[in-house]
């Protein structure tokens, strides 16, 4: 399906988001989310039909192409109800307000996520995927139109009692409290005990099928694994290093292009749904070099330098920052007019031969390419990639002369893909991601030794700071396209950019970005905190659109905004001297507790915040200069093995050493700033003698 994207006669043509632009041609008179569609609901009396999904979501396109696009069924959209499009990825506060109503109503959520709110905007019905005919077990889109329809003409009164009630409900989960508790360390224990008995010993991951990679849990187990004994250090390692190569060599990984798809449709990662994202794609990088930390594995560099390599080829925009994703569907290579999940992705065993020429049989082996296809009939329920090939590897990876070949063969694959249709591309710059992206460029610089990388998280964060954030405000704006900007930052955009500027502080990249991130957790305190029980709303109260203030208490696909938060407050109270913060980290993890008492398994990320807490703190101050190849091997050395709590500071130069010794006195005792590169370290209050020899640096942070 090609989804077109010149306006008609709705108003989602001038839109910022591509997604709502893919549906500017439908018969459908979209609104977007905003007061001229809750004016015209009030002014007629009607229903909103509010539509919500992303740009590269395959089951939004699917209902779009048979219920969108279709003459019939728009009618009936028109005619009784005011019809809103919304892209989740824009408006992530709208997004998590109705799906907490579904989950509440219906026990499931998803996208494309479909609800009818009143024109008070209480939301009285909902669902997700509806298909154009009763099938497994569900009404059909139409029948659904019009028994609402009729409901809202003969029930209004039960119309408008469920819409209050529903909206009671939503404010009371957004202000429970529960009693609190005083260690965490409780919590992890029963978290790392659930993820064991959910492993999968055979492929790695945690339950059955689908399987997505949810990078907080793995975030956990390797902080878990910093302070483990030798007694606790295999099970861990052997959950992490089966699910981490599970993840690396199954099909889930694009084994040509580099990168990971969305999620894995059969428990051994082969089959994936192939959507692209770039949340995925940075937490993952970020994952794999834990695991380099860990193991000193050369395949999880490998991993994570070749997941960079296609950030930089095909995600990267012109002007900064990194494009929000890629679709699952593109037009099918030998029939372009038709469009397919995965068409760019799979291949025949002839195109796979006629690619690899000469190497194609070894080639093949390695890939597991078989001449019938090997894909699963029962993971591919639409028959969409019959007879085609999911490249996995099939086989370690050859040393010598047989891994030249192989590498030669991905090339060439590589060169044939590139002359397929693509897949459409998501142009949002989204903020939140963009910041995780950050954090995953300017890890890597240090643990895996690239300064280029570094490079590329300034880059991202000057592009940041130059069209997504108000200086005058201080406020930031939730995502770009094509140079417009369209909704205000949400509390995930604050918190993954302060925890990205951390990262690139942390990475050498300078004090401005360190400046950067105090004034933005400053405003976010204004903006998102909730005085009354404390944690982060997603959204500002400045907001009149919204009928409830809700808390993300889920680390899902992206961490809760508290969850990363909590964290920023812990280090940026260590960095900054700001022992106030640290107190809000802690109440901000307590505003959770009674999630992660009850059902710790719900915030992996937040346990990570916990741990932090924990202490005891390393305060690193490297001085010198950052150009300076000997400040540049003591930073190497901090990033050897796994990381227990820490902090490091920059300080180059006497204007830094005195902003720096305004926070943390102790610094004005290190000398000056421009000698001779010199590491500081600190646990807690114990100061050892300066450092500056790498060798001695790793062995004083070594645990024990």
């Amino acid at each position: 399906m090609r989804r077109a994207t010149t306006p008609t006669g709705n108003r989602l043509g001038g839109a910022t988001s591509p997604y709502l632009r893919q549906h500017a041609s439908n018969p459908v008179d979209w609104l977007p989310w905003g007061e001229a569609a809750f004016a015209r609901a009030r002014a007629l009396d009607r229903p909103i039909f509010l539509s919500i999904g992303y740009s590269t979501c395959h089951w939004c396109h699917v209902m779009a192409r048979e219920s969108f696009e279709d003459r019939e069924t728009a009618a009936l959209l028109n005619a009784s109800f005011v019809p809103v499009k919304v892209d989740r990825e824009e408006r992530p506060d709208v997004d998590r307000l109705h799906m907490a109503f579904v989950q509440a109503t219906t026990g499931r959520g998803g996208w494309p996520l479909s609800v009818w709110l009143t024109p008070g905007l209480e939301p009285f019905f909902g669902g997700t995927y509806f298909p154009p005919e009763p099938r497994w077990g569900q009404p059909s889109f139409r029948d659904v139109l019009r028994a609402l329809s009729e409901a809202w003409t003969t029930r209004r009164a039960e119309i408008d009692a469920w819409g209050a009630q529903a909206v009671a409900q939503l404010r009371e989960r957004a202000t429970a409290v529960t009693e609190p508790v005083d260690d965490g360390r409780l919590a992890i224990e029963r978290c790392v005990r659930h993820l064991w008995e959910q492993f999968d010993r055979a492929h790695g991951g945690f339950g059955g099928a689908p399987k997505f990679p949810r990078p907080a849990n793995l975030n956990l187990l390797f902080r878990v694994l910093a302070r483990a004994g030798e007694g606790t250090a295999g099970p861990l390692r052997e959950v992490l290093e089966t699910t981490l190569a599970g993840m690396a060599r199954g099909g889930m990984r694009d084994q040509v292009g580099g990168g990971f798809h969305r999620y894995s449709v059969d428990a051994a990662w082969r089959v994936p749904h192939f959507e692209k994202m770039l949340y995925d794609q940075v937490q993952l990088v970020s994952v794999y070099l834990e695991a380099v930390q860990a193991t000193g594995g050369a395949e999880w560099a490998e991993v994570a330098r070749d997941t960079l390599a296609y950030l930089e080829r095909d995600l990267a925009a012109p002007g900064g920052g990194y494009y929000a994703g890629e679709d699952a569907d593109s037009a099918r290579p030998d029939r372009p007019d038709e469009h397919g999940e995965g068409a760019f992705y799979a291949w025949t065993a002839a195109e796979f031969a006629t690619a690899c020429g000469a190497d194609a049989e070894e080639a093949g082996r390695f890939f597991g390419v078989l001449p019938e296809g090997n894909v699963p009939a029962g993971a591919d329920p639409q028959g969409e990639l019959r007879g085609l090939n999911i490249l996995w590897r099939a086989e370690p990876w050859p040393r010598g002369a047989a891994g030249a070949r192989i590498a030669e063969a991905r090339r060439r694959l590589l060169v044939a893909r590139q002359c397929r249709p693509r897949p459409e591309r998501d142009g949002k710059i989204v903020t939140a991601w963009n910041g995780m992206a950050i954090s995953a460029f300017a890890r890597a610089s240090q643990v895996l030794g690239e300064p280029a990388w570094r490079e590329a998280a300034v880059r991202t964060a000057r592009f940041l700071r130059a069209n997504l954030y108000d200086a005058a405000t201080g406020r930031l704006r939730r995502s770009a396209c094509e140079g417009r900007s369209a909704a205000v930052g949400f509390a995930e955009d604050y918190a993954c950019l302060i925890a990205g500027l951390i990262d690139l502080h942390e990475a050498g990249g300078g004090l401005e970005w360190l400046q950067w991130a105090e004034t933005l957790q400053e405003r976010m305190e204004v903006l998102f905190w909730d005085p009354a029980h404390g944690g982060y709303f997603g959204s500002a109260a400045d907001d009149p659109a919204l009928i409830a203030r809700l808390k993300d208490d889920y680390d899902g696909a992206e961490p809760a905004a508290t969850s990363v938060a909590a964290l920023n407050l812990l280090r940026l109270a260590a960095l900054l001297g700001r022992e106030e913060w640290r107190g809000r980290g802690e109440t901000a993890i307590a505003a959770l507790r009674g999630t992660w008492r009850s059902l710790p398994q719900a915030l992996p990320q937040l346990l990570v915040a916990v741990d932090f807490a924990q202490g005891p703190v390393w305060r690193i101050v490297l001085v010198g200069r950052r150009s300076d190849p000997a400040l540049g091997r003591l930073a190497a050395a901090l990033h050897r093995r796994l990381e227990l709590p820490r902090i490091i500071l920059w300080v180059e130069g006497a204007a830094e050493r005195e902003w720096v010794a305004r926070r943390h006195p102790w610094v004005l005792a290190m000398g000056e700033a421009d000698a001779a590169a010199t590491a500081f370290v600190c646990r807690d209050t114990a100061c050892l003698p300066p450092i500056r020899d790498p060798e001695e640096l790793a062995r004083a942070l070594a645990p024990g």
